[in-house]
């Protein structure tokens, strides 16, 4: 999620369930309420809600919601900026429901300077370390939410996060303060929060039945992760798109500081400052500081800073739905944070759906238009209108295969999954294979490769046969079938490094028919060699086992394809770059992969 990549896309229409022909008043209205009309009330066919509402008579306001949090210390808590659109009939006794999407991004991100990564890496001790606008908005707001859901009968809400733009305090990267300031317009809509308009008179919001679903990608899809976390009342569904579920595993892996694809060199800290729009941005200082240490750049580790911003260490005080959507080549908010996020929901009870595609980091509206938008509307009718149509019934995900066909599934990964360990085996001329039983290596006969940080991974993963200084490969037969992975690959290394630390990356490679693809790829600071929780120092030259998990994926390697897994040290694109020369020694007979392959190994025999 990052700079224009972080932007919000609000690209996507969506629709909703309409019951044959009728008209339904809408939830949480109590039956004596008067509605003025028959008009007033929405219209259900097919188990969707229809558009009867006039866009051009709805209503705009803007509000500011008090929050709970005075994130710039200033004394007084925080107000955030909404923007609000609803039906007209609104005002004459209809309650609807809201689509909500609170964003960063509404007052634009600044250019400023991020980390330079062509730095050496830092090694610990040997023994560890633990470380207010007037005016009235215009009617037509961005993005397609009110075009396609106030005539549907639903009230739409673009609200500014804390420190961006006309809100009030500083954003802090994914914690507390920005999800209560995020949290509070659900409050607001609820009974439980003030707003107030330009000239300071209090706004309720009457015309609500307080059921509210959230939505938005990238940081605006994380923002609904993090409130949902919270377990706060009137939430009932949120859909976050290409979002994070944990910032450390946006900006770190396995204690290695690691970039979001295409910013390299962003931190925590530097967020934050791109996206401080709001007036005297200096009033910020300090707590731009207090990120700066808190995310402690040195050693990568996981701490109570990134704790804070870990999500799914709270997956049991969500109460809301969650229908996930995440590209299976996003490179910036990778992968993992689909993946551990559906784990922790499952593992929760929580009621979800997920689309997984072929895209990187992207928005459905863009490639599945004509079925993403009914498949929303359906969703946040059944959540926010509680209309029976059939979308809990439909199969639990949608996976996009490779020539762009969808397939359903029960669940994620697949069904029949399981731990496929391959063993290196050591070739004459460098690298080796990848076999199903492993090779005793009588000679023992180590491998090495030399770090070169100005090598692209791209370019290391070329020529596979070839012996190349800065690499080890290791290769499969061409296999005699189709082979599915899914879930998270893990590799381990006997290994030994001729320096106090270095990197650790592994690619897993598809060669077959024309240019090698990485599938999927991983990295590791070997000093978190006990947990990503603490960095231990290391002796050179000294044997130890390293073991990092991949980014998790869900892949068909065809008939004919090789597997190869590439052992190197930096990875261009992602990781630090320190000064080339680290020696990094491999003993091949204690060296695995091991692959979720449905189907398990026996699909390698």
């Amino acid at each position: 999620m990052k700079k224009s990549a972080l932007k919000v896309f609000i690209t996507s229409a969506i629709a909703f369930p309409l019951i044959a022909g009728g008209a339904l008043p809408a939830a949480g209205i109590d039956s004596q309420s008067s509605i003025a009309s028959a008009e007033s009330q929405i219209k259900v066919e097919n188990g969707m809600t229809q558009p009867i509402f006039s866009l051009d008579d709805a209503i705009v306001e803007r509000v500011f919601v008090e929050t709970a949090t005075d994130s710039d210390g200033d004394g007084k808590l925080d107000r955030v900026r909404a923007d609000i659109i609803r039906p007209k009939e609104t005002e004459e006794g209809l309650k609807v429901p809201v689509i909500y999407e609170m964003s960063p991004y509404r007052s634009g991100i600044k250019g400023v300077p991020v980390y330079d990564v062509d730095v050496e890496l830092n090694s610990v001790q040997k023994k560890g370390n633990n470380k207010g606008e007037k005016g009235k908005p215009q009617a037509n707001l961005p993005g397609y939410y009110d075009d396609y859901f106030v005539p549907r009968g639903y009230a739409v809400v673009l609200a500014e996060s804390v420190g961006t733009g006309l809100s009030d305090g500083c954003p802090t990267t994914g914690d507390e303060h920005e999800i209560l300031g995020t949290r509070a317009v659900i409050d607001w809509l609820n009974g439980r929060a003030k707003a107030f308009n330009a000239e300071g008179q209090e706004i309720q919001a009457d015309w609500s039945t307080g059921n509210v679903g959230m939505t938005g990608v990238s940081y605006n899809g994380t923002l609904p992760n993090a409130v949902a976390s919270t377990g706060v009342e009137g939430l009932k569904t949120i859909v976050p798109i290409a979002a994070i579920s944990s910032w450390y595993d946006y900006y770190r892996s396995n204690g290695a500081v690691i970039a979001p694809g295409g910013y390299q060199g962003e931190d925590a800290d530097n967020m934050a400052e791109a996206i401080l729009t709001r007036q005297k941005p200096e009033a910020c200082s300090n707590m731009i500081k207090g990120l700066t240490e808190g995310q402690d750049r040195e050693t990568g580790d996981y701490n109570e800073f990134w704790s804070k911003r870990d999500y799914t260490k709270d997956a049991d005080q969500v109460n809301a739905s969650v229908f996930i959507v995440h590209g299976l080549n996003d490179w910036n908010v990778k992968t993992k944070h689909f993946s551990d996020w559906w784990q922790a929901l499952g593992e929760n009870d929580v009621p979800r759906k997920m689309w997984l595609h072929q895209g990187g980091h992207s928005s459905p509206y863009s490639f599945r238009r004509d079925v993403w938008l009914p498949t929303l509307n359906k969703w946040f009718d059944y959540w926010l209108y509680d209309i029976k149509n059939d979308v809990m019934d439909e199969p639990m995900v949608d996976i996009q295969r490779e020539d762009k066909t969808w397939h359903p599934e029960a669940n994620w990964p697949a069904k029949e999954t399981s731990a496929a360990k391959l063993h290196f085996k050591p070739a004459s001329d460098g690298g080796g294979s990848l076999e199903v039983q492993p090779v005793p290596n009588k000679n023992k006969d180590n491998q090495h490769f030399v770090d070169d940080a100005t090598i692209k991974a791209e370019e290391l993963a070329m020529d596979p046969d070839a012996s190349l200084a800065n690499r080890l490969v290791y290769l499969t037969p061409p296999l005699e079938k189709d082979i599915r992975m899914s879930g998270t690959p893990e590799i381990q290394i006997r290994a030994s490094i001729d320096r106090k630390t270095a990197n650790l990356t592994a690619l897993l490679v598809k060669y077959g028919e024309g240019k090698p693809e990485i599938v999927t790829r991983g990295w590791m600071d070997p000093q978190n060699i006990h947990s990503e929780n603490r960095s231990s120092g290391l002796t050179p030259d000294r044997e130890y086992t390293f073991t990092w998990a991949m980014q998790p994926d869900d892949y068909v390697f065809k008939e004919g394809d090789r597997l190869g897994v590439v052992v190197l040290s930096s990875d261009y694109n992602y990781t630090i770059r320190p000064k080339s020369g680290t020696k990094i020694t491999i003993d091949p007979e204690r060296s695995h992969i091991v692959l979720p392959v449905q189907g398990g190994v026996k699909e390698f025999k």
